[in-house]
């Protein structure tokens, strides 16, 4: 790539792989958490082959950082002065003469330039070379009944790279593999919800059915649709227009046009005009298999993103850059692309694993990237899970991740109620509880039954507390792991629970074999995310076209206003329980092999509770009506 405007030479000597201890620079976290003694199984053989990418630094990745904070801090004399992507990249990007030292040092220790670019070297090699160029030993660790090797120490560089390399990610292979974050159908295989349904929350109950909490339980939802969502959250007369929205996630949709439009169209939203809905994909897809990735699974995630934003924001253009797998390093890629050629103002991320499988060398990475897109006037927006505090499903209370990171929006979940005339009635935090209907009919067994999922939140233990949550955050929650204040999430929530979740519309295949296009219920914070892009879409509209950028010091800034609604676990009254009564067909197509009738709470998220205030399901809450327009007013520079 062509050098930018301002690079700065080293001025030092060629960096010596063969430098001692002392004139070494540790790369912190690189050597895995639980690449432990216990787990320890000896040397990693010698010959065994390695792949590694070395992630650049670039010039002055201190003051990137504090950039990052004073352009999106409504604070600061700063706020709003973004920098072009040519302007970000000749300020804080690697230069000519960074990469070639450090591919100088990579080949002098033996190992192989696979390939360079602004922000990486890949490279690979023997455990012997690894070994020499990063200063450490690999062995092999048990991890999860598997054998993976790791860095028995944390790696080092050569002290005379003078910061550049930012850190290396490959010398541990265990998996890091992002899922989607809601239980979606794979479009192999046609899912369609069966009835009886609400179409505004309340619409049809049937008096027939057992009571719980004190009354008869409407029936679920049968999905909501943007005239509703719009009405719920504040949209106004806005429509996102001069905005656009990128996407990302692993793989494409083979059909995502055709479903958008036709989605559309069925369902009341505006029809895409001509190159309002674009892709920019990958050469090659890899790790394609159901046992890696299910690349087939991540059809209907594209398809929920993609109509979702265009549902809240119908004239935004949406840009969907699919990522070539799973994989960190590719989604990496993908948003890279983003930064790097400035393809949009809001990024929807609906991805992302727990953060015991993230390790701070990948974290630094993605920050990086977080970082150069908030002084470009970027935000990225990231579902914050599925499955509560996670305890349930891996046996340890923990967030996920990238939403973790305090230089992204996590978004979490709830239960929307949306009434007749599309009126706003309320929310709670989304967490569900099932119960089956008792074989007699007269009753719901085991109320309020097992637990099924709920929004992601809690206390990161890998991030310290950002300057934007002090004074809102409670120490309870900050200080739950410890003493020291460290970051929660999410910052800001909007409807996640599949029983008041989203109607969307893709092409699946049925029995018979013929592809068809069909319509289901869906929910998750894979809805949550999008939706929060949407209506940032809007934001950025009313003020003039002016970037939101990184959101969440705007957003902390108004917390406890009308900009929100507080979302609580009770919203009717504290004791008042609510659900939905919910009929599936037994084998997620017809009624040939029966239905199944369930009771559905709503409220109750694991450990996490919604409460007044603050707190780790729904952040500072949903956007209310003031939303839209209750950002400080941008201006361009």
């Amino acid at each position: 790539m062509p050098l930018g405007a301002g690079a700065l030479a080293l001025g030092v000597p060629t960096a010596n792989a063969d430098s001692g201890p002392h004139d070494r620079h540790a790369l912190q976290g690189t050597k895995p958490q639980w690449a432990t003694p216990k787990a320890d199984r000896g040397d990693t053989p010698r010959a065994d082959k390695i792949a590694v990418r070395v992630y650049l630094a670039g010039r002055d990745a201190p003051g990137l950082a504090a950039y990052a904070r004073s352009v999106s801090d409504p604070n600061s004399a700063s706020y709003g002065k973004y920098l072009s992507a040519k302007q970000a990249k000749a300020r804080f990007g690697a230069t000519k003469e960074q990469i070639a030292k450090v591919g100088d040092w990579l080949t002098s220790s033996g190992l192989k330039v696979t390939g360079t670019n602004g922000h990486y070297i890949s490279v690979s090699g023997d455990t012997a070379a690894a070994e020499k160029a990063f200063g450490t030993r690999l062995h092999n660790y048990v991890k999860d009944g598997k054998t993976y090797h790791a860095p028995s120490s944390d790696a080092t560089v050569p002290a005379a790279l003078n910061g550049a390399v930012l850190t290396v990610v490959g010398l541990n292979n265990a998996p890091r593999l992002a899922k989607h974050d809601a239980t979606l159908p794979p479009p192999s295989a046609v899912y369609r919800n069966s009835g009886p349904f609400s179409t505004y929350y309340g619409s049809k109950v049937n008096k027939n059915l057992p009571s719980a909490y004190g009354t008869h339980q409407p029936y679920a939802i049968k999905g909501y649709t943007g005239k509703q969502l719009r009405a719920a959250y504040g949209a106004k007369n806005f429509t996102g227009k001069d905005v656009t929205v990128a996407i990302t996630d692993a793989y494409a949709s083979p059909t995502i046009a055709e479903d958008a439009q036709r989605y559309a169209k069925r369902n009341g939203d505006k029809s895409y005009r001509k190159g309002q809905l674009t892709q920019v994909l990958p050469d090659d897809y890899t790790h394609t298999g159901e046992n890696e990735c299910g690349a087939a699974g991540w059809y209907g995630e594209e398809t929920l993103d993609v109509e979702a934003v265009h549902a809240v924001a119908p004239a935004a253009d949406i840009v969907y850059v699919g990522a070539a797998s799973c994989q960190d390093d590719d989604f990496i890629d993908s948003l890279n692309k983003i930064v790097d050629n400035r393809l949009a103002d809001i990024v929807s991320n609906s991805w992302g694993d727990i953060e015991a499988n993230e390790t701070p060398d990948t974290a630094a990475a993605y920050d990086r990237i977080f970082q150069m897109g908030a002084v470009e006037g970027i935000g990225f927006y990231f579902s914050s899970g599925d499955n509560g505090d996670n305890a349930a499903k891996t046996g340890t209370k923990q967030v996920d991740t990238p939403a973790n990171s305090p230089w992204v929006t996590s978004v979490g979940g709830t239960s929307l109620a949306v009434g007749k005339g599309n009126t706003y009635q309320w929310e709670t935090g989304w967490g569900t509880h099932k119960a089956d209907l008792s074989k007699s009919g007269d009753s719901w067994t085991s109320m309020p039954g097992a637990y099924t999922g709920g929004a992601g939140g809690g206390t990161s233990k890998l991030y310290e507390q950002p300057f934007y949550q002090r004074g809102v955050v409670p120490d309870a929650l900050s200080k739950a792991n410890g003493s020291k204040p460290m970051r929660v999430e999410p910052d800001i929530s909007a409807v996640g629970d599949p029983q008041t979740g989203f109607l969307v519309g893709q092409t699946q295949t049925f029995p018979d074999g013929s592809q068809q296009y069909a319509e289901y219920r869906i929910g998750g914070t894979s809805l949550s995310a999008p939706v929060i892009a949407g209506v940032q879409a809007l934001v950025q509209q009313a003020r003039h076209g002016v970037p939101v950028g990184f959101a969440n010091p705007g957003i902390y800034d108004r917390y406890g206003t009308g900009a929100y609604h507080d979302v609580t676990d009770h919203p009717l009254g504290q004791g008042r329980g609510l659900g939905v009564v919910r009929v599936d067909y037994a084998n997620g197509f017809d009624a040939k092999d029966g239905l199944l009738t369930s009771l559905r709470s709503l409220g109750g998220d694991s450990s996490l509770s919604a409460t007044v205030g603050y707190d780790n399901v729904t952040g500072v809450g949903s956007p209310s009506s003031d939303y839209v327009t209750s950002y400080r007013p941008g201006k361009r520079h």
